[in-house]
């Protein structure tokens, strides 16, 4: 059976959505995540038989009209809509266009947001006529196997559908246990994607992201895949299945300069992230491909030298704030001098660290604002960010901003800037939703544009180019976006 599975346009004539990311948005430093969900569900109906098409729009930047020019020469039978919550409507108003065009189509949406609120989002549109809840590869292809033998919908673990006026909810499906099944992602994307469209900021270019992994034994209350997809059991690839794939990518996608672990937290269980590094160093991938990893600020020493060995050059912690109040408040479960013992830990391993900075969350004041800015500055990372916070439908952030009457933006077309970046929907008493996203703007240019920052990067391009191709290919869009704000920028 023929399937289409789409990453729909959304913002295409502004910039390229990044809707895969755990905050999706157009990136200012010009990042684009892969469609890595969609892009496995492609290799396990591909491998169950089925004739599948994976479109990108918003790499590729298709407006509407092209999108369903492709859906319409292809001629699917079921058709995988990738979703989030601040493009929503717009995912819907792109599926219900496919069914008038083909209304022979089964239109199914996936995604955070729709596994989250089902039932609303089902009641959008009547042209949407099923979701597929939560982690959904197998869910697909039970149900495309169920289409193939025109049977109905009933019965599909996973499955929440329309049938006339009412809403039915399946049973769910139990997560994937034994991942080493699941075909290799970059596979998927050498036959359907061209792997230049994508760029992730802090990593070598171009590149690649697969899992090691799913879910996350953490508790952080804004994090979004473990709270609606993945759970909070980490599920492992074994060692072996991932040092295959490192061997594959090096072999048969030679363009490629790095690999992106895009866990969660890769490091959750270090004895196996250990046993992969020390795979990866006996079949030499280290001189041969770079690699980064998330991870958590609580990683020792000893495995961090271990990851550079192993060929790994950045590793992405979530500080997340210099307040330790904050992090409690957010379920971080980490402290500041963690945070500080990982960075001196980190630059003597030699491996670089993108910091992930986040303000407006409970009890954010002006003061712990500045004292995230200052902490981020003291720990001396090689790149940062600052982010509002964004509480996502199904999370605890999202149950207590809408509870406590933070929440100021009601409409999801309302939650990114008309540009497509992110801005600050929580306000509160001590602070406006405005002066958060106005705080993440000014955190930037003080981390980025200070003298000590600019000469540390110019001499880390003068000692090596591929750090000087990955600054200036980062520049190309950062660059004019921290300098636009500079000029305009007011007093905090």
């Amino acid at each position: 059976m023929k399937i289409l599975l789409l990453n729909p346009p959304f913002k295409t004539e502004l910039g390229r959505f990044s809707r895969s990311s755990r905050s999706p948005a157009i990136a200012k430093s010009g990042t684009l995540y892969y469609p890595i969900w969609l892009a496995y569900a492609t290799g396990v109906l591909e491998k169950a038989g089925h004739e599948v098409k994976l479109i990108d729009a918003c790499a590729y930047k298709y407006d509407r009209p092209k999108t369903v020019e492709l859906a319409l020469k292809f001629q699917p039978r079921l058709i995988v809509i990738d979703t989030s919550t601040p493009s929503i409507y717009n995912d819907i108003e792109v599926g219900a266009l496919l069914k008038d065009a083909l209304p022979k189509s089964v239109i199914v949406l996936v995604g955070t947001h729709p596994s989250a609120l089902a039932e609303e989002t089902l009641r959008l549109n009547k042209k949407i006529d099923a979701i597929a809840h939560g982690e959904y590869d197998y869910t697909l292809r039970d149900l495309a196997g169920a289409l193939s033998h025109e049977s109905g919908m009933a019965g599909i673990a996973g499955i929440i559908y329309r049938q006339g006026e009412i809403i039915i909810k399946n049973q769910n499906r139990p997560f994937i246990e034994n991942l080493d099944d699941l075909p290799f992602v970059s596979a998927v994307y050498k036959k359907h994607l061209d792997v230049r469209k994508y760029f992730f900021s802090a990593g070598l270019y171009p590149m690649v992201m697969t899992m090691a992994g799913r879910g996350c034994p953490h508790r952080c209350f804004f994090c979004v895949y473990p709270q609606t997809f993945h759970g909070h059991c980490y599920r492992l690839r074994s060692a072996d299945n991932v040092t295959a794939e490192f061997e594959y990518i090096i072999k048969d996608m030679p363009e490629v300069k790095a690999v992106g672990i895009e866990d969660d937290t890769f490091t959750s269980d270090v004895g196996r992230a250990r046993r992969i590094c020390e795979l990866l160093i006996k079949k030499g991938t280290a001189q041969r491909i770079s690699w980064w990893a998330n991870v958590r600020v609580d990683l020792d020493f000893e495995t961090m030298k271990l990851l550079k060995a192993a060929g790994c050059r950045i590793v992405i912690p979530g500080f997340e704030s210099g307040s330790q109040k904050i992090l409690d408040n957010m379920k971080k479960g980490i402290k500041l001098e963690q945070s500080l013992a990982f960075a001196r830990n980190a630059k003597k391993a030699g491996l670089l660290v993108h910091g992930c900075f986040m303000v407006g969350n409970p009890g954010e004041t002006r003061r712990t604002m500045l004292e995230t800015l200052k902490f981020a500055i003291k720990l001396g990372l090689d790149t940062a960010q600052f982010f509002p916070l964004i509480p996502y439908p199904g999370t605890e952030a999202y149950a207590w901003s809408k509870a406590g009457g933070f929440l100021k933006e009601t409409g999801y077309d309302k939650w990114l800037t008309t540009e497509g970046y992110h801005k600050a929907l929580v306000g509160s008493a001590d602070l406006t939703a405005a002066e958060i996203t106005a705080f993440c703007d000014y955190a930037r240019r003080k981390y980025y544009l200070r003298p000590g920052y600019i000469w540390y990067k110019l001499k880390q391009c003068l000692f090596s180019g591929a750090e000087a191709r990955r600054t200036f290919r980062s520049l190309k869009t950062f660059a004019k976006y921290l300098l636009k704000q500079e000029l305009k920028q007011k007093p905090l």
